[in-house]
């Protein structure tokens, strides 16, 4: 009778879905790795909300006392009032970098989410119904992902008639979609024959309820660990389509992969054009990485005895 017990409670912990995220935040709270990619993650998303407020001067502004100080062969460099200095063309560089924040991680965010929702939805119902959906999708998922994820976006941000924000999101966001979907489908499919999923369907329990309250707090582990490493390459991708200039490329706009490209003839006089933007890049990326792998090691079965 004692195990009997047990096991029901065993069941009911993981028809709640309270057992993976207990036991994972549990591991994350003692990882140095996982508490300095949460916290980059955390003061970077701050900063980019906060820009409006925090930038002293508009993306676009062209500031007279800096535009005096520009020379073919000189930038202005940090001065009283600007702390990182003039861009090329008298701008604020420090409000430039602020602005590029909330529109880099807007925009990777955005297309993340597009990735997220449509590809685990795609792999749900794919992982639900199993049989030939399921085996359709998996072959389908491997053709794609043998295509270069840049090379895809680069080719469906081409369709449009004119690169905006919204077109980014949608061709960087496609791209993610064959990740999540796979990873969705092969967790369904997993989970379709765990104790509590299938003492659920004995019950009569209906199918829609099934999934949802038991079956569906199993799979979100895995989805909860791609989201930030996608975020990380979807962040890589919009700012590699801006320096094409395929990206989101309205005049005065602050985008770290255009301010990156504006950047290029002017290494000479001022790298820090170029270096403040692609340290950004890397801090977002690195902090981003850190959290989905610290995430992985978390929910990883042996992780959790």
């Amino acid at each position: 009778m004692i195990w009997v017990e047990r096991r029901r409670a065993r069941i009911d912990q993981l028809c709640a879905g309270h057992g993976i995220g207990v036991e994972a935040w549990q591991a994350l709270r003692r990882n140095p790795a996982a508490i300095a990619g949460a916290a980059v993650v955390a003061v970077v998303a701050l900063v980019a909300l906060l820009a409006p407020v925090l930038a002293p001067h508009g993306s676009g502004e062209l500031i007279p006392q800096l535009q005096a100080q520009l020379r073919p062969d000189r930038i202005p460099g940090p001065q009283p009032g600007f702390l990182l200095g003039s861009d090329q063309l008298g701008r604020d560089l420090l409000s430039r970098m602020l602005l590029g924040a909330r529109q880099t991680l807007a925009v990777g965010t955005g297309a993340m989410l597009v990735s997220l929702v449509l590809g685990g939805a795609l792999g749900a119902v794919a992982g639900a119904c199993g049989g030939r959906s399921s085996t359709l999708l998996m072959r389908g998922t491997d053709t794609v992902l043998a295509i270069p994820g840049l090379l895809m976006a680069v080719a469906l941000a081409l369709l449009a008639a004119r690169p905006t924000a919204a077109s980014t999101i949608i061709a960087v966001g496609v791209v993610g979609v064959p990740v999540f979907a796979r990873l969705m489908c092969g967790a369904v499919v997993a989970q379709r024959g765990s104790d509590h999923v299938i003492a659920a369907t004995v019950r009569g329990v209906a199918p829609v309820t099934v999934f949802v309250r038991h079956l569906l707090p199993g799979v979100l582990g895995p989805v909860l660990v791609q989201a930030p490493l996608t975020l990380a390459t979807a962040v890589l991708d919009v700012a590699a389509l801006a320096f094409l200039g395929i990206g989101d490329t309205a005049p005065g706009r602050a985008e770290w992969g255009l301010m990156l490209a504006q950047a290029q003839p002017y290494l000479d006089v001022r790298p820090m054009l170029a270096a403040g933007p692609a340290i950004a890049l890397v801090v977002v990326v690195l902090g981003c990485t850190l959290l989905g792998e610290s995430l992985r090691s978390g929910l990883r079965p042996r992780g959790r005895g």
